[in-house]
């Protein structure tokens, strides 16, 4: 048999390490950068310092040891007795200064001679000979070491003193833009009350700086879009009050028309507008938040048999777990009522109401909402692609769930269908 090989599959690739989150905030950008700078410029500004003075005491050090070369070359050349540290090719000269006084040039070197700094001058004398002289160093050495100590240490200091400073004020920065974000988040969330109320803005002679110019936008945007809300509120009531009295006439009247077709038409018509008009003043009172609950003990799975019983439609009820939550039954039949209504309107049978504990679920199985309705929630009226909008009828079951503390989800189920989930607020203590 021929023998076969087999290539193993290769490893999958490794996800990339991801910093922590807190590594996003501006505050460890601020220190990250800041600490950056600093050691960037105690580095440059101690390496010129060194530098400068190394150069200094090396130089006088340098002029010191050719001084006494010279010394004790008119020394030797008078014959006189050279001094203690002066010499003919001492022993502890290095050979590269030996060499370049032996090819007739003069140089000095700084070394080390029985573990002490030690500067060297030599020059040359009679034939390949070398008279050379040392100086002690070891105070100059030592000079330049406290100085690179001095540096290090005040770098450090310094370094610390500027982060402690510069996170002082990045976090007063970074204190209010969280206190920004939080007040735009809350004026997303539908509380249009809310403020940041930078002192920076109140007085609009001071100047003011960037944080100040984005709240004070923010605050100001707020207060347009609050005004604006509220003028539609208040023309969707009194529009909505005002058609109530020519409506009720209008129904009164076709009453007394004779039977027939026509009659059927328009008494459908008056009932349609006297819902809309119903639906517009319940929805001006949900944006007032002027609605109370009126809370009692209610058993779910009766509760969702009445309501379908009073929908007239062929709903399926499943009970998986009843439970005895506390709420008010009116405005929860009104949700519930709603979502059946629309899911017979909008959706394909079979519709199926299901109730497992605090947890309902209204579910068809159409085509499904719309994108936009799962994302953002329903909006009135709106309609999409021309197919016929879900008016507002989920727009009130949304507005009557938040009154009662609830929540009303809308997604798409996987093999199809619109699924409303409705979550009542629920103590596992409760009955």
């Amino acid at each position: 048999m021929t023998p076969t090989t087999s290539r193993a599959d290769p490893s999958p690739t490794r996800p990339r390490p991801r910093l922590p989150a807190w590594t996003a905030t501006l505050t460890w950008k601020a220190a990250v950068f800041i600490t950056v700078m600093c050691c960037a410029l105690a580095a440059l500004l101690g390496a010129l310092v060194h530098v400068s003075v190394a150069n200094q005491t090396v130089g006088q050090a340098r002029d010191r040891a050719l001084g006494r070369l010279d010394e004790a070359t008119a020394a030797y050349e008078a014959g006189a007795r050279l001094g203690p540290l002066a010499g003919i090719d001492p022993p502890g000269l290095p050979d590269s200064l030996r060499s370049l006084a032996a090819g007739g040039e003069r140089g000095t070197m700084v070394s080390s001679r029985a573990k002490a700094p030690t500067m060297w001058a030599a020059g040359p004398i009679n034939g390949n000979r070398v008279l050379a002289v040392e100086i002690d160093y070891s105070q100059g050495a030592r000079t330049i070491d406290g100085l690179d100590r001095a540096i290090v240490g005040s770098s450090v200091l310094a370094i610390g003193a500027t982060l402690l400073v510069g996170a002082f004020a990045v976090t007063r920065v970074t204190r209010r833009l969280h206190a920004t974000a939080r007040v735009a988040r809350r004026i997303s969330g539908g509380d249009l009350d809310a403020r940041v109320g930078d002192p920076r803005t109140r007085n609009p002679a001071r100047h003011q700086d960037e944080v100040a110019a984005v709240a004070g936008a923010l605050d100001s945007m707020a207060t347009s879009l609050q005004r604006k809300l509220l003028s539609e509120q208040r023309f969707t009531a009194d529009v909505a009050h005002e058609l109530r009295t020519p409506l009720t006439g209008l129904h009164a009247a076709a009453e007394l028309l004779p039977p027939g077709r026509p009659t059927e038409l328009v008494r459908d018509r008056v009932a349609a507008l006297r819902t809309l008009t119903e639906d517009l003043l319940e929805i001006s009172r949900l944006d007032a938040r002027s609605e109370r609950v009126d809370l009692d003990d209610n058993w779910l799975g009766p509760l969702t048999e009445r309501v379908v019983r009073g929908s007239g439609t062929e709903t399926e009820v499943v009970v998986v777990r009843d439970v005895c939550v506390l709420t008010d039954r009116r405005r929860l039949e009104r949700v519930l009522g709603n979502l059946v209504a629309n899911a017979h309107r909008h959706g394909s049978p079979p519709v199926v109401l299901t109730v497992d504990g605090p947890v309902i679920t209204v579910r068809d199985h159409g085509e499904g909402y719309p994108d936009y309705l799962v994302e953002g929630g329903p909006q009135r009226f709106r309609t999409e692609g021309g197919t016929k909008g879900h008016g507002l009828g989920l727009t009130i079951a949304l507005g009557q769930a938040k009154v009662l503390g609830a929540s009303l989800r809308f997604s798409n189920a996987e093999d199809g269908g619109a699924l409303a989930t409705l979550t009542l607020p629920y103590d596992d203590h409760q009955p």
